[in-house]
């Protein structure tokens, strides 16, 4: 598997309630975590996930690293990774890119993913049913988008402006934008470089 250099946020859903903490994890650790929770939500109906082959048809990794886009002017852009990951029969394709502007701590930094959940309609529902909610604080805010007819969910952390946003594209593909240094407007500029109509033709 590859060994990526980004993170990914894990927002926990007490943080805006100042009860938790966001801890980080590594992208990879995040696609075992879309496999554990596959396989949770199949092993007990094995009959009906064989009647889903969408469940192993993920794309290869090579299909969506073009869709990552160039660096911003000013920016620069590392060499976009990705893999395609089998774990206990059930695949999992991601793809990762991570951009930059500045140097030393005040470094503007972004990090872009695709996650090919396989069309799993368990997972998918799952997942965005718990985008349904909208919060504001001190700290910053939760809220529900969307963008182009997609559903997503938007955070933003006032202290050291950390944004993340997820976008479920096509009932299959997970956009995830990570911003630091930012405002929250910028979440919203870097979704627009992703040609989401071209990521949902990926088959």
């Amino acid at each position: 598997m590859v060994e990526w250099r980004a993170s990914l946020s894990i927002q926990r859903l007490d943080k805006w309630g100042g009860r938790g903490q966001r801890v980080y994890a590594p992208v990879n650790r995040f696609v075992l975590s879309a496999v554990a929770v596959l396989v949770a939500m199949s092993a007990p109906q094995q009959s009906r996930a064989q009647e889903l082959p969408s469940l192993v048809n993920v794309v290869d990794f090579t299909k969506l690293l073009p869709l990552l886009p160039g660096a911003p002017p000013g920016w620069t852009a590392d060499k976009p990774e990705g893999s395609t990951t089998d774990a206990g029969g059930f695949k999992l394709t991601n793809v990762h890119r991570d951009y930059r502007k500045g140097e030393g701590e005040s470094a503007l930094s972004a990090s872009l993913s695709i996650l090919d959940s396989a069309a799993n309609p368990d997972y998918v529902e799952a997942t965005t049913a718990a985008w349904n909610f909208t919060t504001n604080s001190t700290e910053g805010y939760s809220k529900s988008v969307n963008v182009d007819g997609n559903p997503g969910f938007e955070t933003f952390e006032n202290e050291g402006k950390h944004g993340t946003l997820w976008l479920m594209v096509a009932k299959r593909y997970f956009v995830q934008i990570e911003t630091k240094g930012q405002d929250p407007a910028a979440l919203q500029e870097w979704i627009k470089r992703f040609d989401l109509k071209k990521l949902a033709e990926v088959k």
